[in-house]
């Protein structure tokens, strides 16, 4: 994962994304990437709940 960190308080999921991260560039070049959890993930403290997460914002 880049720039993700995924908590498990009380049942609920927390996700905490630094959004001041300069992030890194798109494979296809359209977006700045600022945060991924490359694909989809096992939540922490769970046996088969996934998540997938992008955060992004379009290239200039």
């Amino acid at each position: 994962m880049k720039n993700v960190k995924l908590t498990v308080t009380n049942d609920k999921l927390l996700i905490e994304v630094d959004l001041a991260e300069k992030g890194m560039l798109s494979k296809s070049g359209k977006s700045v990437v600022i945060a991924s959890t490359e694909g989809n993930k096992t939540i922490p403290e769970t046996e088969n709940i996934k998540v997938g997460l992008n955060v992004y914002k379009p290239n200039k």
